[in-house]
C-alpha cells in the first residue's frame, strides 16, 4: 500500500530540504562528482582565491535553484509537472553537493548570504507556480538560460590549473541545458527580452555580492 503523506509529513520534508540546502556538507549527491579522478594543475594563491569566489557563486546559484524548484513544486498544479520539478531539484542537489565539496578542497566557504537568497528564490518559485504551470515552466527556462550563461563565463574565467572545478561546471552546464529544454518542451512560456534583462540585473547583484561574501 502507498502511504498518503499528511500536511505535517510534507512540512517535515520541506524543512529537511532547507537544512540539506543551507547547512554546509549536508547535501548528499545521488551521482558521483565529475571531479572524481581528475587531477588539478598548479594554482597560486591568487588563482585559488579566484576559483573560490567563482565556485561560491555557483554554489549559491544552486541554493537558489533548489529553492526555486521547491517553491514551484509546492504550488504547481499538474502532477507530472510537480514530478519533473522534483527530479530537477534532485539534480540541483547533486550540483550543490559537488560545489560544496570543491569549495572545501579549495579551503573556501559557502556564502553567508545563502539564507537570504534561498528565501527570496523560494518565494519567487511559489508565486510563479501559483500563477500557472506555463509561467512557472517559463521561469525555469529563463533561469536556466541565465545559469548557463554564467557557467560559460566561469568556464572561461577559471584558472587553467583548476581542472576539478572545470569538470564539475561542465557537467552542471549539461544538466542545466537539459532543464531548460525540458521546461520549454513541457509548455513553458518564452519570457520577453525586458523580463530577462531584469532577471539578469538581479543575477548580477547576486554574483557580485557572493564572490566575496
Amino acid at each position: 500500500m502507498n502511504r498518503q503523506f499528511s500536511r505535517n509529513d510534507h512540512l517535515i520534508q520541506q524543512f529537511d530540504t532547507i537544512l540539506r540546502t543551507l547547512v554546509p556538507h549536508a547535501a548528499q549527491p545521488s551521482r558521483p562528482s565529475p571531479a572524481a579522478g581528475v587531477q588539478d594543475g598548479a594554482l597560486d594563491e591568487t588563482e585559488r582565491a579566484h576559483a573560490v569566489g567563482l565556485m561560491r557563486i555557483n554554489h549559491t546559484g544552486e541554493v537558489c535553484a533548489q529553492a526555486l524548484y521547491q517553491g514551484q513544486g509546492l504550488t504547481a498544479k499538474l502532477p507530472d509537472i510537480r514530478s519533473q520539478m522534483e527530479q530537477a531539484a534532485q539534480e540541483e542537489i547533486d550540483h550543490l553537493a559537488w560545489c560544496d565539496a570543491r569549495l572545501e578542497e579549495l579551503d573556501g566557504r559557502t556564502s553567508l548570504l545563502n539564507p537570504l537568497f534561498y528565501g527570496a528564490s523560494f518565494g519567487l518559485g511559489a508565486v510563479a507556480g501559483a500563477v500557472g504551470d506555463r509561467v512557472s515552466l517559463g521561469f525555469v527556462a529563463a533561469t536556466e538560460e541565465q545559469v548557463g550563461e554564467h557557467l560559460d563565463e566561469h568556464l572561461e574565467a577559471l584558472p587553467a590549473g583548476d581542472r576539478r572545478s572545470r569538470a564539475v561546471l561542465e557537467k552542471m552546464r549539461e544538466d542545466e541545458a537539459h532543464h531548460e529544454r525540458w521546461a520549454l518542451e513541457a509548455g513553458g512560456a518564452e519570457f520577453p527580452a525586458p523580463v530577462k534583462a531584469g532577471m539578469r540585473l538581479v543575477s548580477k547583484l547576486m554574483t557580485t555580492s557572493v564572490y566575496r561574501l
